[in-house]
């Protein structure tokens, strides 16, 4: 049960980790990892709105990850279809959906699905998600770099300010509170820019496993720590 004293994060950026190892434990084709991962995504980020978050930035699909068999790519990236399609029976949970990263190389029909999940999504005062596809932290800066060069701004003008407003999160805080599952203690090019002060927190859970009662003892122990910035 939550703790009515508790500091809840205003931010807080999950890397869901683990699907694959979870499914070669129990014999299953990494496929069935990724859709025990999905489930627990819809779940968290309920939750998340339910006890009153106001962003949540989950990491679904990295620059990176387009080396992986072809097969489970394609079964991500119908997953993603899935949840975009799914979303219509969802309005009235108050959650603003937003995607962040290169939309480019995705299939026409998933980037009109999710420009149709933003725009239905953009008025909704509850939780804000943010998922992360075909992102990475250095291509995101690089792209905002060139953002800065091409608009002509002077060296000497260039600021943290003006990058941070030139990156794709550009409308939201950092993120406070960085949670890991699966038992990795890495960013794995994960808004990286943006965690210059955030709060971090592992497990060895893998993310299917992962449930409200592990995000709780996260935040409480978010809430315990001691947040100096540098400071005393």
């Amino acid at each position: 049960m939550a703790n009515e004293n508790r500091i809840l994060p205003q931010h807080i950026a999950i890397i869901m980790d683990g699907n694959g190892r979870w499914a070669k434990n129990r014999g299953l084709p990494r496929s069935a990892g990724h859709i025990a991962g999905a489930k627990t995504f819809k779940s968290i980020a309920r939750y998340c709105n339910k006890i009153g978050l106001k962003y949540l930035t989950v990491y679904a699909f990295s620059t990176e990850n387009w080396k992986r068999p072809e097969d489970e790519v394609n079964g991500i990236m119908n997953l993603l279809r899935d949840y975009l399609k799914d979303a219509e029976n969802f309005k009235d949970e108050n959650i603003r959906v937003r995607f962040i990263g290169d939309r480019t190389p995705l299939a026409d029909d998933i980037k009109a699905l999710m420009a149709k999940n933003e725009e239905d999504s953009k008025n909704a005062t509850g939780l804000t998600l943010y998922i992360a596809i075909n992102y990475g932290g250095r291509d995101e800066i690089v792209k905002a770099v060139k953002k800065i060069v091409n608009s002509g701004v002077k060296a000497d003008d260039i600021n943290e300010k003006l990058i941070s407003d030139s990156l794709y999160t550009y409308d939201c805080p950092d993120p406070d509170f960085i949670i890991r599952p699966s038992g990795e203690y890495r960013l794995s090019n994960y808004l990286i820019w943006q965690s210059a002060y955030s709060e971090f927190w592992y497990s060895d859970i893998l993310w299917p496993d992962f449930k409200e009662k592990d995000l709780e003892k996260a935040i409480d122990d978010f809430s315990n720590r001691n947040r100096r910035f540098g400071g005393i």
